[in-house]
C-alpha cells in the first residue's frame, strides 16, 4: 500500500508542482495548522444569535476532532510522515513533527462541514470547498499519505455528525424539549 501511496504523491509533485500552487496551498494548509479558519467560524456563528446552535454544534465537533484524532490517534497509530520515507522531496512548509495518521488538517475541516450539514447550515456548501483545498493541500505538500487524508476525512464526518447531534441534544435539554 504504502508504494502505491509514494506513487500518487510522487504523481503529484511531478505532474502538479508549479509556482501559483506552490504559493497558494502553504497558505491553505497554514489556515488550519491549529484549526483556526474553524474556530474563527464557530466563535462567529456563536456570537449570532441566530446561527448560535450550528457555532455550538462546530465547537462541539473540533473539541471531539481534537481528542479523537490529536490525543488518541495520532500517538496511537504513529504512522511516518511521507517526507520522512522519501527526504528528497522539497517541502514548502516547516516539517511536522507528530504522527501521519489521521490528516489533522483533514480531520478538523471535514468536521467542520458536517457539523453545519448536521445542524442545517448552509454553510456546510462553501466550508467543503475550503475543506476539499485543505485536504489536497497537505497531499501537495507531501506531509501526509492519501490514506491520511481519507481517514481523517471519514473522521471528521463522523466526528461533525457527533457535534451536531451533541449541541442538539444540549439545546433540547436546554429548551427543556
Amino acid at each position: 500500500m504504502q508504494a502505491t501511496e509514494l506513487f500518487i504523491l510522487d504523481w503529484m509533485q511531478n505532474h502538479l508542482r508549479c509556482g501559483l500552487l506552490d504559493a497558494v496551498l502553504p497558505a491553505i494548509s497554514w489556515t488550519c495548522n491549529h484549526g483556526e479558519v474553524w474556530i474563527l467560524l464557530a466563535l462567529l456563528l456563536v456570537l449570532r444569535k441566530n446561527s448560535r446552535r450550528q457555532g455550538w454544534a462546530v465547537a462541539a465537533a473540533l473539541v471531539l476532532d481534537l481528542v479523537c484524532c490529536n490525543l488518541f490517534l495520532k500517538p496511537l497509530v504513529g504512522r511516518v510522515r511521507p517526507f520522512a520515507v522519501n527526504p528528497a522531496v522539497e517541502l514548502l512548509i516547516p516539517p511536522p513533527l507528530d504522527a501521519s495518521f489521521p490528516s489533522g488538517h483533514t480531520a478538523a475541516s471535514f468536521a467542520a462541514v458536517f457539523a453545519l450539514r448536521g445542524s442545517g447550515s448552509p454553510l456546510w456548501k462553501p466550508a467543503l470547498a475550503v475543506a476539499i483545498l485543505i485536504a489536497f493541500s497537505r497531499l501537495y505538500l507531501y506531509v501526509h499519505w492519501p490514506s491520511d487524508v481519507l481517514g481523517g476525512a471519514l473522521l471528521g464526518a463522523f466526528l461533525g455528525w457527533a457535534g451536531a447531534w451533541t449541541a442538539k441534544q444540549v439545546y433540547a435539554a436546554l429548551e427543556g424539549k
